[in-house]
């Protein structure tokens, strides 16, 4: 079993300490985000094939990391985009995060970091040309540290154009959902740019925007836990959404939990909410809410 921590909220930045201890104990309870029972995760070494931690801010976890190796291997997908604040409110600083990223690549070898540009919102501060500009900076800052950058661009869920609609009326910006052919386009683009240093795009669970040469992302990946194990891990493609191609995996996660704040966010419906339910948290508990 590979088990997701987490693509609901990031357990690395804010629930470190909770993620350990339930380690230490061997398992945790999960809220069923659909309805239905909480049901127990297993995180005992004989139960874990990987663990993946997505996260934009690493550091809580780092220090601990060897722990969770000695459990399970894993992988870091770490999202760094370096947006401006009215769209990133409180995410650490784009060179903060790649320091992070090359810190994972140094003590953990080549293929447990994962550069994740996504979304790519296109808004009057960001627009096409501003992503080039941004996408070639960190590129070449990321260059040698990671072989593969995801790529997706923002879908209008409710929640993300609920929190899009109020950031932008808050800070005089407009955002729009561009057709298909300029997204492929600009999908185009990057690539060429990501490969100019050393790296693979991929495109995460967008079919519709997959280009000739450009492999759909397996973001939740059982050959690359292989390669950083060091012997097979094997688990059957099993996709959260249409087009997703990440393999079968069990996310320890809760929505509306993370206080990032990011103005294009899927998985909070309300910062100030989930701030509250941040400050509720009991790192001692069995869920993480």
């Amino acid at each position: 079993m590979i088990v997701s921590a987490s693509y609901r909220t990031d357990i690395p930045a804010f629930y470190a300490s909770w993620f350990l201890a339930r380690l230490a104990a061997g398992a945790c309870r999960v809220r069923n985000p659909y309805g239905g029972k909480d049901y127990e995760v297993s995180l005992r070494p004989d139960a874990v094939d990987g663990f993946v931690f997505w996260t934009r801010n690493l550091r809580p976890l780092a220090p601990e990391l060897a722990r969770v190796a000695a459990v399970a291997p894993f992988i870091v997908p770490f999202s760094v985009l370096g947006y401006p604040r009215a769209l990133d409110r409180a995410v650490i600083g784009a060179a903060d995060a790649v320091a992070q990223l090359q810190a994972v690549r140094r003590d953990w070898g080549p293929r447990a970091a994962i550069w994740r540009y996504d979304p790519v919102v296109l808004t009057t501060l960001t627009p096409p040309d501003w992503h080039l500009a941004n996408f070639a900076a960190l590129a070449a800052a990321l260059a040698g540290t990671v072989n593969e950058v995801v790529v997706s661009f923002a879908a209008p869920y409710r929640k993300t154009t609920r929190n899009l609609d109020a950031a932008a009326a808050r800070h005089g910006f407009t955002w729009r959902d561009p057709p298909t052919d300029e997204k492929i386009d600009l999908a185009a683009r990057l690539a060429s740019i990501a490969a100019d240093h050393g790296m693979v795009l991929t495109i995460c669970a967008q079919p519709e925007v997959q280009l000739a040469g450009v492999a759909a992302a397996r973001c939740i990946d059982a050959a690359r836990l292989s390669d950083v194990a060091g012997r097979s891990i094997v688990a059957p493609e099993k996709g959260n959404r249409p087009g997703c191609r990440c393999a079968a995996s069990r996310d320890i996660g809760a929505y509306d939990t993370c206080t990032h704040g990011c103005a294009y966010c899927y998985a909070v419906q309300n910062r100030d909410a989930a701030a509250r339910r941040y400050r509720a948290h009991d790192p001692a508990g069995e869920t993480l809410i």
